[in-house]
């Protein structure tokens, strides 16, 4: 309780302070009681979680975070132009006061303009912050199942020739819990099998916490097809590592059940281990590690053992879930790994992409976080993620099905 009022009065200052610009804005007395209202029952419902303790129902997950978010970012953004005016009429009155030297007369016109000049800012900084809320209640609405295909070339002078043209269709990160929608996530489904790729590799987080996430969707998720076979690897969160459990038996039985259900959709899923892909004679060696991802997160991870066996001239496709792993460990490894696929950022679900310029606040922790990256040879692709978590929404970075072409040369 200690730590709920503190939090409790920031909020309440927060809504004090912007409410003063929204009525200064506008005198429509509907917008004022819109902003209470929203404002009210969102704050309603974190204190009654905070209060009680109790878990928060899965499907709701999102929908609470969003809410949230829709209620504080616009905020963050309003406040430092307030601030800043505020800032600008307490100098200016501070200095009116200490001079003591105009008019009453000037001192009345300096008043309306400053009256003026408060309406204006407020309605500037209420504008600015309506665009984020407009566009974050988008990617709530649309956005999160906007799937894009991102079609990507790659050329190997060592390919085998067999492999000239061979396709890869990746997905990652579906985050199974978050769903709420089955006719849009078919939509995705069928969006992926409608690029006929060769192979489907699945690149981790099946779910957001546990394997029963998934029981209403297994029969679309087994929908997914891919003429050579699919294959897929663990992420961070497919290991139940962010739920409180019982006991530790139930926890391995959580994971074990996953894994089942990796099986049970038709994957091979991949245990630091390594298979070969056979085509005319010839193969490529596929590679999957368990999560491993640098500063806390898991290392399950071991590349020197899923690289066993592995002839030192194979051509080498590796799925690491977290792209950090290339960096760290991959890229500099005995082992020439020409292809990591990874996921696990998801473009932060926010940010701009245009042609010629990509950007996300996600840039900021992971040096490669969505897209191709290449070092002379080696490259690495971090898909955005078919799913979404926390934040039930895309904005400028959408859902994404991966289509690779392997190419001679």
């Amino acid at each position: 309780m200690n730590r709920l009022i503190p939090i409790i009065f920031i909020w309440l200052l927060a809504d004090i302070y912007v409410f003063q610009a929204v009525k200064t804005a506008t005198s429509n007395r509907y917008i004022w009681w819109a902003f209470w209202l929203y404002d009210g029952l969102v704050a309603a419902t974190v204190i009654y979680y905070m209060l009680t303790g109790k878990p928060i129902i899965n499907s709701l997950k999102g929908i609470y975070w969003g809410l949230m978010l829709l209620s504080l970012l616009p905020k963050l953004i309003a406040i430092p132009f307030l601030l800043l005016e505020d800032i600008g009429r307490t100098v200016h009155l501070a200095f009116n006061w200490i001079t003591n030297m105009l008019p009453s007369s000037t001192s009345q016109q300096e008043h309306v303009y400053m009256v003026s000049r408060k309406k204006f800012i407020s309605q500037l900084a209420i504008g600015i912050a309506t665009v984020p809320f407009l566009g974050l209640l988008y990617g709530m609405v649309k956005g999160k199942y906007d799937y894009q295909v991102h079609r990507v070339k790659l050329k190997f002078k060592d390919l085998p020739d067999a492999f000239n043209g061979f396709t890869i269709t990746q997905l990652s990160d579906i985050h199974s819990g978050s769903f709420d929608s089955k006719a849009d996530v078919e939509r995705g489904v069928a969006l992926a099998n409608k690029q006929k790729s060769d192979v489907l590799l699945f690149t981790g987080d099946l779910v957001n916490t546990t394997a029963t996430e998934m029981d209403e969707w297994m029969v679309t998720f087994s929908a997914l097809s891919a003429t050579s076979g699919k294959f897929s690897v663990l992420g961070n969160h497919d290991y139940g590592d962010y739920k409180t459990w019982e006991s530790k038996t139930a926890k391995e039985d959580n994971l074990q059940q996953l894994k089942d259900v990796h099986k049970e959709l038709g994957f091979r899923l991949l245990l630091n281990e390594n298979l070969k892909i056979e085509k005319s004679g010839q193969y490529i060696t596929l590679i999957g590690v368990e999560n491993w991802g640098k500063g806390g997160f898991q290392k399950y991870g071991d590349l020197n053992k899923a690289v066993e066996g592995v002839n030192g001239e194979d051509f080498k496709i590796l799925m690491s879930h977290d792209p950090s792993h290339w960096e760290a460990q991959t890229l500099h490894h005995p082992q020439h790994i020409h292809l990591t696929l990874a996921g696990h950022t998801h473009g932060m679900q926010f940010g701009i992409e245009i042609p010629g310029f990509k950007w996300s606040p996600v840039k900021y922790m992971y040096k490669q976080w969505a897209g191709i990256y290449n070092e002379g040879s080696k490259y690495l692709y971090v898909n955005r993620g078919f799913g979404f978590l926390a934040y039930p929404g895309r904005v400028g970075i959408w859902p994404e099905v991966t289509v690779i072409t392997l190419e001679k040369g």
